[in-house]
């Protein structure tokens, strides 16, 4: 079997797909043979167990770009052709490409039609695209790919295209570490990209109005600011300055790879009050590695609660502070279980293995499709 994926790009600053992709390489086997199409950047992250070929335009493609990448297409001649992410066009128009040049195409959104991202921008920027390119790729997919039934339920209300397939992100249990003490460190995790979508406006918030119940903890946001939000940081910052909790809300710069494990490791739990998540991949490597989660329900993470390794809560400042509230006040015993319990739900429902056979199932079922 072969597969061919188009991303926009492979840049550190692509956050979850970028993470997605590199495990998705390493738990397809050994019968898949894997190739990516994307757009060259300084800041390339390494993806293993695929080999990666190289158009010239990552947003407004011309024709000399459609010609490029029916080269690679041609070239590659693949059994499946996927193209993951919206609003860029050269996402849509490659699935367009393949389709009429007769390939089988999977196409991931990546949350990218979730209500909270279609209602930014809808008449300057979303509305404009969806007639132009966007719902006509869509359409013409052979499957569409959701990563949770939540997605799965926000695409089946567009009425784009009916044909889904719920596929999970996959984690790499076995390569990350899990914690060994629970004692608590006063340490808070915030860790992804800087955008307005992360909520990450609500923690600084938060903290100034826990003021004194927080002496002594530290919130860590580690990150870097997305490529289309790049003075995001700076105003976080500056928030946090004008709060007054600088000394307890400190920035860091982004880290990536094996790298990033003792920020988990050396906190209590990790805070993603985020307005959208499709899945929220972050989370699931917090919960394998044995940290208790706060998100909030614009993720899928209602097994947060019903296997009793988090907090699922409503969007918003005041549902953050009473959160935190219960998390300070919990026993280091407490998240102790509340670490394993994560655990074991990673390694259950989404172990590379597993979600590595839920791919080939979804590709094999689009390769006998009419």
């Amino acid at each position: 079997m072969k597969i061919l994926h188009y991303l926009p790009d492979i840049d550190k600053s692509s956050g979850g797909v970028l993470s997605y992709i590199q495990i998705l390489a390493k738990s397809l086997d050994s019968n898949v043979d894997l190739h990516i199409v994307t757009c060259h950047t300084d800041d390339e992250m390494p993806v293993d167990n695929c080999e990666i070929h190289y158009i010239s335009v990552r947003y407004f493609p011309t024709l000399s770009t459609k010609r490029e990448f029916l080269d690679v297409l041609h070239r590659v001649d693949p059994d499946v052709f996927h193209s993951n992410s919206c609003w860029i066009p050269t996402s849509a128009l490659t699935a367009i490409w393949a389709k009429e040049a007769g390939y089988k195409v999977v196409y991931t959104p990546h949350g990218m039609l979730e209500p909270w991202i279609l209602q930014r921008h809808y008449w300057t920027k979303k509305l404009p695209a969806l007639l132009l390119y966007q719902k006509r790729a869509i359409r013409k997919a052979d499957m569409i790919h959701a990563t949770s039934a939540g997605e799965m339920n926000n695409f089946l209300q567009l009425n784009f295209n009916h044909n889904i397939s719920v596929v999970p992100n996959a984690i790499n249990v076995d390569s990350i570490p899990f914690k060994d003490n629970w004692t608590k460190s006063k340490h808070l995790l915030y860790l992804g990209r800087i955008h307005e979508k992360k909520g990450i406006r609500h923690i600084i918030e938060a903290v100034a109005e826990m003021r004194v119940e927080m002496k002594g903890y530290v919130v860590d946001i580690v990150g870097d600011s997305d490529i289309e939000q790049k003075g995001q940081k700076q105003e976080l910052i500056k928030l946090a300055r004008q709060l007054k909790v600088d000394d307890v809300v400190v920035f860091h710069d982004g880290v990536y790879d094996d790298n990033k494990w003792n920020f988990f490791l050396q906190s209590d739990a990790l805070i993603l009050p985020t307005y959208s998540e499709n899945f929220g991949i972050v989370v699931a490597e917090a919960l394998a590695t044995g940290l208790p989660v706060v998100t909030t329900m614009g993720t899928p993470w209602v097994e947060l609660q019903t296997s009793g390794c988090g907090w699922w809560i409503n969007i918003g400042t005041g549902p953050l502070v009473n959160a935190l509230r219960e998390l300070i006040a919990k026993t280091d015993a407490e998240l102790e279980q509340m670490g394993r319990n994560g655990r074991q739900l990673v390694e259950r429902r989404y172990g590379a293995k597993t979600v590595g056979k839920e791919y080939i199932e979804m590709y094999k079922w689009v390769m006998k499709s009419n």
